[in-house]
């Protein structure tokens, strides 16, 4: 058993912060938050106290939604939208991944720097290449750090270095699944890249390892204008982009993930509701590329899961804090665009995104009540000039300001997780 003391902020609800100044939250030794107390129960009065002054404890970030393998392309090729974009710079370096010492140098960095910003759970799309996928596995179960990885399947309108036939995809992908047998930290999602992307036969395939094997999905949905009318052209007997999926059993039919949504409404969105799929989120990716605003707000009210994702290399930084700055401020664009009948988003609503929403993909995870694993975060934001400020205002001011040197602890699943090495 650990205790921990010290200023602690989460959030059960999005509507507003648990506060406890000077706090305690009691962690069991299989790294399960037993609970938080504002004083600490007398059945504890003789256990060790590892106290954090006064920082604050606050969950660790979730990324729904990133790239691994154009990490190295982060804040830089912003100069296009998203198809031209994908041809001209993102698939000539994914191609560079059938290097297994090239793929080992940058996912190095890649699981660090995720750590470094304070993530501590990620879902990573990697490449069609099997051996850098398990390779990329490996490196977050080394580091202790949680993570769905997703081996791509592209057999159509991609170059011939990044195209896998089904067989192979088949293949591969069940290699992934043997590989990481027995691990529940470090598990594999399927990720068609998206339908673009992916003929029937492939979809059809993924469709039945997500039966076989009871597997979450991954993949893109209605991001930009021009991508949504290929995939009509592509899909003419679907509904909507989202029915395209849902066709082929990849739409809520296992655990669903779908970066993007700009311009989800009507069908779509009913579809979403209907199966829970969740939205990631990726405001830095769609203003880099100039692809749209997700209306969050309709998506939260209309019941639909929200989460939030960096989208390396589309997003230009691969903190979550950074995320959710954008994420409050399309929800304004948005407000204004409505004429102000479209409320923004408030800063415990973007926290529960990046925490207890985000997190509840990988289970009990993002909130610091009874049962959550223990992912957390201590910041030590005395060298933002906090004095006189309350809590609440000091996670905001760090949420704006702060970077990861004000990070000085990182917890995953109760363990403190030290600096990967690369």
């Amino acid at each position: 058993m650990k205790i921990y003391r010290a200023n602690i902020i989460f959030t059960p609800t999005p509507e507003h912060f648990q506060i406890m100044e000077h706090g305690f939250v009691v962690v069991s030794d299989n790294g399960l938050v037993e609970n938080v107390y504002s004083e600490l129960p007398s059945q504890y009065s003789k256990e060790p106290i590892i106290d954090f002054g006064d920082k604050l404890l606050i969950p660790a970030m979730n990324d729904l939604h990133v790239h691994a393998p154009q990490y190295r392309n982060q804040g830089i090729a912003m100069d296009l939208e998203l198809l031209p974009w994908l041809n001209t710079y993102t698939f000539p370096e994914e191609s560079k991944y059938k290097d297994t010492r090239y793929a080992e140098k940058m996912y190095r960095r890649f699981v660090r720097d995720l750590w470094r910003v304070g993530t501590m759970r990620t879902s990573a799309f990697a490449t069609i290449h099997r051996e850098a996928s398990c390779l990329l596995a490996d490196l977050f179960r080394e580091a202790g750090m949680g993570a769905y990885i997703g081996l791509v399947g592209m057999d159509r309108n991609g170059p011939d270095t990044l195209a896998n036939t089904v067989d192979e995809m088949v293949r591969d992908q069940k290699a992934l699944i043997e590989h990481l047998q027995g691990q529940d930290l470090v598990r594999p999602i399927l990720t068609p890249r998206f339908v673009p992307s992916c003929t029937p036969a492939m979809m059809t395939a993924y469709s039945q390892l997500a039966k076989e094997y009871n597997l979450p999905v991954q993949s893109h949905l209605s991001e930009n204008r021009s991508e949504i009318a290929w995939v009509k052209e592509l899909e003419p007997e679907s509904t909507c982009y989202g029915d395209a999926y849902l066709r082929y059993g990849l739409f809520g039919q296992t655990p669903t993930l779908m970066a993007h949504c700009c311009y989800t409404e009507g069908e779509e969105l009913r579809l979403m509701k209907e199966h829970q799929v969740f939205v990631v989120h990726c405001p830095t990716s769609n203003c880099n590329l100039a692809s749209g605003m997700a209306p969050i707000r309709t998506f939260l009210n209309e019941g639909v899961p929200v989460a939030l994702g960096s989208d390396i290399s589309g997003g230009h930084h691969l903190s979550i804090f950074q995320v959710m700055q954008y994420t409050l401020q399309i929800s304004k664009l948005k407000y204004a665009q409505s004429e102000g009948k479209m409320p923004f988003l408030t800063l415990s609503e973007a926290f529960y995104l990046a925490t207890k929403s985000g997190g509840s993909f990988f289970g009990k995870v993002g909130s610091f009540e009874p049962g959550y694993e223990f992912d957390a975060l201590v910041i030590d934001d005395s060298d933002l000039n906090m004095d006189n400020y309350d809590l609440a205002h000091r996670l905001e001011r760090y949420t704006y300001l702060g970077d990861d040197r004000q990070i000085v602890k990182r917890f995953c699943r109760g363990q403190e997780i030290p600096e990967p090495r690369i």
